[in-house]
């Protein structure tokens, strides 16, 4: 069933508010291979001109797996987790943000749009990162829902 455009767009999505810990910055900056010590000694942080430990690059998109039901808004939208995919990720930096920082993360759903006879439909989302209403980040992710009845 194809996903319904205006629906998707419409859908809101709560904030969520998150405090940046030293020990999960450099958990991810470990399990993403992050070989600088800015990232992972506050003295070598510090001694760069950082303030505390800087968000490694890509943390943004792990943050919105900690909302309460980070893919419910698929299930609201009839989607079928069997069927999605993990198409594309990027995002835009503004500013650094850091270890003690509090961070608000703000979803949107800016674009569905399909392919291939309906067989493919792409979901794109926004996520705006504030720290004390400035932008930090704007991360935009691509799913990808494959509809098998509408192969041909």
């Amino acid at each position: 069933m194809p996903i319904d455009v205006e629906k998707a767009k419409a859908l809101p999505f709560d904030p969520l508010t998150v405090d940046l810990e030293r020990g999960r910055l450099r958990f991810f900056a470990r399990a993403t291979g992050q070989s600088d010590p800015v990232y992972l000694d506050v003295d070598a942080a510090r001694a760069a001109g950082h303030p505390d430990l800087p968000v490694p690059p890509t943390f943004f998109f792990s943050l919105e797996l900690e909302a309460p039901d980070p893919f419910g808004y698929l299930d609201r939208l009839g989607v079928d987790l069997r069927f999605v995919l993990h198409g594309e990720q990027s995002f835009t930096y503004h500013r650094l943000a850091y270890a003690g920082d509090q961070l608000t993360l703000t979803q949107r759903i800016v674009d569905v749009y399909a392919k291939r006879g309906g067989a493919l439909e792409f979901l794109v989302r926004e996520t705006d990162v504030t720290r004390a209403g400035e932008p930090v980040a704007q991360g935009r992710s691509v799913l990808v829902v494959r509809h098998p009845e509408g192969e041909r």
